[in-house]
C-alpha cells in the first residue's frame, strides 16, 4: 500500500503531463502477462510510463488522463483495474480491485478493465486528440479504436472523422529525462548495487567455470543486496564471445588466458543500473590485452571528464571515436591518417555502437537526443552511459592475429549535476592494476 503523499508524488506528475496539451487525451495501457510456456507466464513488470505516473503495479490496467470538464482544472486520472477476485486472488495473489485502486493511488475514478469500451467514450467530453502509442499490442489496439469510434459516433452526423491519435513517448520522455532527487536516490541504490555486485563477480570467477554460473550469481547478488529484479538480460561473453554484443546465450566454459566482459544492472524501485566490466578470467591481462584494455579505458575516462552542462551529447561520442581510433592507430588495427579514418568511419569496424544511451526506469531510457534537428546540450538531472568498446572479430583475417577475439567494453552509469557530474558507478574498479588485486583474492 501506498502512502497518500506517494500518491500525490504521482497526482503531480499527470497534472504535468496533463498541461502540455490542455484538449487531449493521454492513453497508457499497462503491459501484457506473456505466457512462458503452457500456463506458466513469464514475470510480470508493469510498463515504465503507467508506473511512473501512478505507482500502480498490475497487469491488465489502464490509465485515462482526460481533460476536465471545468475549464482551466488539470486533467481528471481515470483508472481502470482488476476487479477483485477471491478464487484467482488464492492462485496469484491479493489485488487491489476498483475501491482499493482509487483509495490508494490517488486518481479521481477507477473502473473495471472489462468495462473500458462502455465507460470511456462517455468520460472523453472535449477530447480533440489522443496520445497513445499504438502498434504495441493488437488487441489493445482494437480496444481503442473502438472506443474512438463509439466516441466518433457519439457526435452525431457530424462528419467528423476519428480524433487523431498521436505517440505520449516524446511528452512522457522529456519528463523522465529529468530526475528529481527521488528518482536520483533509485539510480544511486540501485547502481551501488550493481557496482558491488560487480565487484564481488571479480572476487569468485575462476577459469573452469561455466558463463552461466556467473549469470547465477550475478542473479542471486543482486537480489540478496535488494534489487527486485534484473534490469535487463545479463551478458556474460568469455573470450571471442565478447566480441557479439548482445551475446545471450551465456554457456560456454571460461579458459585461463582470456578475458571475460560482463554486462549486468539490477533494477531497484524501477530503476536500472547498467554497468560493464570486462577483466582476465585468469589473474592477470596479457601484454596485448593490457594495450587493448587500456586505448578503451582512455577513451571512456576522457570522455566521462567531459560531462557537465552545457556540453552536446553528440561531442561525447566524437570524442569517443576519435580517441578510439589514435588507439586502434597505435595497435596497428588501423592505418593511415587520424581523419580520414574518422571521416570514412574506419573505426566502425571495431566499434560499431554508440558511445551511451539514457539511463532510468527502462535501461535504454526514453527522452530526446536531439532537438531543432541539433543533439542536445547536457542539463541537470539527466542520467547516461559512457560505454566505449572495442571488438576484434575472430574471422577478421585483416586483423593482426594477437588481437582477434578480443572485446573490451567499459561502462558507467553518469548523473549530470549543476556543476559538472558524478559516477554513480565509480565503485567498481577499472584500471587494470585495480582489477588484478581484485583478481588475486580470487586464487587465494
Amino acid at each position: 500500500m501506498l502512502p497518500t503523499s506517494v500518491a500525490g508524488y504521482y497526482k503531480k506528475r499527470r497534472e504535468i503531463l496533463g498541461k502540455k496539451d490542455s484538449s487531449a487525451a493521454f492513453f497508457f495501457p499497462s503491459n501484457r502477462e506473456y505466457i512462458r510456456n503452457d500456463d506458466v507466464h513469464y514475470d510480470f513488470r508493469q510498463d515504465s510510463s503507467l508506473y511512473y505516473l501512478t505507482g500502480f503495479p498490475e497487469p491488465e490496467s489502464f490509465l485515462a488522463l482526460l481533460p476536465s470538464s471545468e475549464g482551466g482544472k488539470s486533467h481528471r486520472s481515470i483508472l481502470f483495474v482488476r476487479q477483485r477476485n477471491p478464487e484467482r486472488e488464492i492462485w496469484d495473489g491479493e489485488r487491489y480491485g476498483v475501491d482499493g485502486a482509487l483509495n490508494v493511488f490517488g486518481v479521481d475514478a477507477t473502473y473495471p478493465i472489462e468495462e473500458l469500451e462502455d465507460q470511456l467514450p462517455e468520460l472523453m467530453k472535449g477530447v480533440e486528440k489522443v496520445f497513445y502509442r499504438a502498434n504495441l499490442d493488437e488487441t489493445m489496439d482494437r480496444r481503442i479504436y473502438s472506443v474512438l469510434e463509439t466516441y466518433r459516433r457519439g457526435h452525431g452526423r457530424s462528419g467528423r472523422g476519428l480524433v487523431p491519435i498521436q505517440d505520449p513517448r516524446e511528452h512522457v520522455g522529456e519528463m523522465r529525462l529529468f530526475k528529481d532527487s527521488d528518482e536520483i536516490e533509485l539510480l544511486c541504490r540501485a547502481s551501488k548495487i550493481t557496482a558491488d555486485s560487480h565487484s564481488e563477480l571479480m572476487r569468485h570467477v575462476k577459469p573452469g567455470m561455466n558463463e552461466f554460473e556467473i549469470e547465477a550469481l550475478i542473479d542471486y547478488l543482486f537480489r540478496s543486496k535488494g534489487c527486485q529484479r534484473l534490469g535487463y538480460g545479463s551478458i556474460v561473453a568469455g573470450g571471442k564471445n565478447a566480441t557479439c554484443l548482445h551475446y545471450r546465450s551465456n554457456n560456454e566454459t571460461l579458459r585461463d588466458g582470456d578475458l571475460l566482459l560482463i554486462d549486468a544492472g539490477g533494477e531497484y524501485g524501477y530503476y536500472t543500473s547498467d554497468i560493464t566490466r570486462t577483466f582476465p578470467v585468469g589473474k592477470k591481462f596479457s601484454d596485448q590485452q593490457a594495450k587493448f584494455y587500456d586505448v578503451v579505458l582512455k577513451a571512456q575516462m576522457e570522455c566521462i571528464a567531459m560531462v557537465k552542462p552545457g556540453v552536446v551529447y553528440s561531442t561525447i561520442h566524437q570524442h569517443a571515436c576519435l580517441s578510439l581510433t589514435e588507439g586502434l592507430l597505435s595497435l596497428g588495427l588501423l592505418k593511415g591518417k587520424t581523419e580520414e579514418l574518422i571521416q570514412s568511419n574506419a573505426f566502425r569496424r571495431f566499434f560499431p555502437h554508440g558511445t551511451g544511451h539514457w539511463l532510468g526506469m527502462d535501461v535504454h531510457d526514453c527522452g530526446l537526443y536531439t532537438q531543432g534537428g541539433e543533439s542536445r546540450k547536457l542539463e541537470p538531472g539527466m542520467c547516461f552511459t559512457i560505454e566505449p568498446g572495442l571488438y576484434v572479430q575472430p574471422g577478421d583475417v585483416e586483423a593482426s592475429e594477437e588481437f582477434r577475439g578480443l572485446g573490451v567494453r567499459i561502462e558507467d552509469d553518469i548523473l549530470v549535476t549543476s556543476s559538472g557530474c558524478e559516477v554513480l558507478t565509480k565503485d567498481v574498479p577499472k584500471t587494470r592494476a585495480d582489477i588484478e588485486a581484485l583478481r588475486e583474492k580470487a586464487f587465494r
